[in-house]
């Protein structure tokens, strides 16, 4: 158990010194969620109210869509450097590859939020009736429900042709549950929550959290074995 923690740890300042290195990357990404919300705004025309109503969808749109182009390269520099084989005979336990960039992946999906947020705000006009802290929380375990599926899958097609079109279409689906929890909790946050709803989003969405961390966790090695 110490030394799959230490190799998550190690993979994950990897996986983070190399984003940190390629930064255009990251400010493409940051940049493409800005642009989502923007279409989303203009789709919906003039209308303030349906804006505010809908800010919280319209922000794990943006995320979701995102992540799609976060979690896509997740795997592709070890997969085009046949660098993946070479982590496994080390030997780096397949729980570790996975924790290390699954935690990657949440952590900079995050990042995009920390921007997607205020550009969210601004364009819908809606506010934060609730504690911040809890959309905070939110859009941490949002994150991680979206990162760790993610991530599976990312292994899962990393050696197909087409995987930027396979992924999107097997994680969507598995998804739905813990995006629709991110949803209804943030926009309870945003919204105001009279009848004490937001407990009870919250707690699914960490129920759903704990299914898709354990679950990919331990399916992870029959993926990159195969």
């Amino acid at each position: 158990m110490t030394r799959v923690f230490a190799m998550t740890l190690t993979i994950l300042r990897k996986d983070l010194l190399v984003e940190w290195r390629a930064r255009a990357q990251a400010v493409a990404l940051l940049g493409f969620a800005a642009v989502v919300l923007l279409l989303f705004s203009f789709a919906v025309g003039p209308d303030s109210t349906m804006l505010a109503k809908h800010a919280g969808g319209y922000l794990w749109l943006a995320l979701l869509l995102a992540s799609t182009l976060l979690l896509g390269r997740s795997l592709q520099t070890e997969v085009e450097t046949d660098a993946l084989e070479a982590l496994l005979l080390a030997p780096v336990p397949p729980a570790a590859l996975f924790y290390g960039k699954a935690l990657a992946n949440a952590g900079l999906l995050v990042m995009v939020a920390l921007v997607a947020v205020p550009v969210d705000l601004a364009i819908t006009g809606a506010g934060i009736v609730e504690n911040p802290v809890l959309l905070a929380l939110i859009v941490v375990l949002g994150a991680a429900g979206i990162a760790a599926p993610g991530t599976f899958y990312a292994a899962l097609t990393a050696r197909i042709d087409g995987r930027q079109l396979l992924l999107p279409l097997l994680l969507f689906p598995l998804v739905v549950p813990a995006l629709l929890a991110s949803v209804k909790a943030t926009s309870l946050v945003m919204t105001g929550d009279p009848m004490e709803q937001l407990p009870g989003w919250i707690a699914l969405l960490v129920c759903f959290d704990a299914i898709y961390w354990s679950l990919c966790g331990l399916l992870f090695e029959k993926v990159v074995d195969g």
